[in-house]
């Protein structure tokens, strides 16, 4: 399964308007995003809704992920990690806007 850590730097945390450009990137991907943190189960990173109820604020650590079968040899694995890598960094810049 390809995945990819990140820090959530938006001040508020995935709520509001940076959960909702996180959502429209992934997606734009296409893929079936998951996203994580310790302690609780994975969401649907194309879900606002579970996004900003999953409570992922200022500063925690996050793992984006996308099931290997959910490639179905449609999508290369190296695709996958450079998509996962790309909305890392949105994760990671919300802050500095």
């Amino acid at each position: 399964m390809p995945t990819q850590k990140a820090v959530v730097t938006a001040p508020i945390g995935l709520h509001a308007r940076p959960a909702a450009v996180f959502v429209r990137a992934v997606t734009e991907t296409g893929l079936p995003v998951t996203i994580t943190k310790a302690g609780i189960r994975s969401v649907d990173a194309r879900s606002l809704l579970q996004v900003m109820t999953a409570d992922f604020p200022y500063g925690c650590e996050v793992e984006l992920g996308i099931e290997d079968s959910a490639l179905n040899g449609v999508l290369t694995r190296e695709k996958a990690e450079d998509a996962l890598r790309t909305l890392g960094e949105l994760l990671e810049t919300q802050g500095s806007e």
